[in-house]
């Protein structure tokens, strides 16, 4: 059975040479293969005497080595000769093709720690999936609940029946000036109130298009509002407003 051991955390010829190029500071392009055969011979000849099993791509890649040592050793001339024979056409330098597969190695190598990476980040995020709280929906929305209505619900709605009004007012030359006390309107609008015995909306307390009477009326509603004499009602905000009289009065 086949045992394949990892040592020293190179899994490749091509990974102990990296290895060696960053501990030696050597230019990738310019490998001084000397020097890096050199290296990378003490580091079989350890793992022999560790009595490690060397695999076989570390010694083809002994022998690669040694062959380009070799070619970049010998006399000008008989280099020449030799190209005429063992080298491809067209390749001046025998480092070429071993520096091509380093610098693929190097980008594939990087990538793949930039992906480790990103896997212990990922595994510090904890997820889960959405929970189906339909069911709790109906209980947390109470039916119809009211709102507390402020002063400026009661402008904001005042402006929106001013814009209204504008709209349905008929074009007309005749003016009229009418005194409206607002103690008397305040009287018209509870009487009303009353009357109805229901919420009434707040644009029913305003009949009349003359601006006077929606002015008046306006001020009597706020005045009933202070005396607490109605109250006003939302059943969601921007909702319409609704006005009832108060059961004690």
């Amino acid at each position: 059975m086949q045992y394949n051991v990892k040592i020293d955390a190179f899994e490749g010829p091509l990974d102990l040479l990296l290895h060696l190029i960053n501990r030696l500071e050597i230019d990738i392009y310019d490998i001084p293969v000397a020097e890096i055969t050199e290296q990378y011979l003490i580091y079989i000849h350890t793992m022999k005497e560790l009595e490690l099993d060397v695999a076989s791509e570390f010694l083809v890649m002994a022998a690669t080595l040694l062959a380009i040592k070799s070619k970049m050793l010998l006399p000008k001339h008989e280099e020449e000769q030799l190209d005429e024979f063992d080298m491809e056409e067209g390749e001046e330098d025998p480092r070429d093709e071993l520096v091509e597969r380093l610098v693929e190695y190097k980008k594939y190598k990087e990538a793949a720690a930039e992906l480790k990476t990103k896997e212990q980040e990922r595994g510090l995020m904890f997820t889960k999936p959405p929970s189906d709280l339909s069911d709790y929906a109906k209980d947390v929305q109470p039916e119809k609940a009211d709102l507390n209505v402020s002063l400026y619900d009661v402008l904001g709605a005042f402006q929106k029946l001013m814009r209204r009004k504008k709209l349905q007012k008929p074009v007309t030359a005749k003016v009229a000036r009418q005194e409206i006390p607002i103690e008397k309107r305040m009287d018209e609008i509870l009487d009303q109130l009353q009357r109805a015995r229901v919420k009434t909306s707040f644009y029913d307390l305003f009949p009349s298009d003359e601006k006077e009477h929606l002015v008046v009326s306006f001020l009597a509603v706020l005045e009933l509002m202070k005396r607490k004499q109605i109250e006003l009602n939302q059943e969601h905000n921007f909702a319409e407003i609704f006005v009832s009289a108060k059961e004690d009065q």
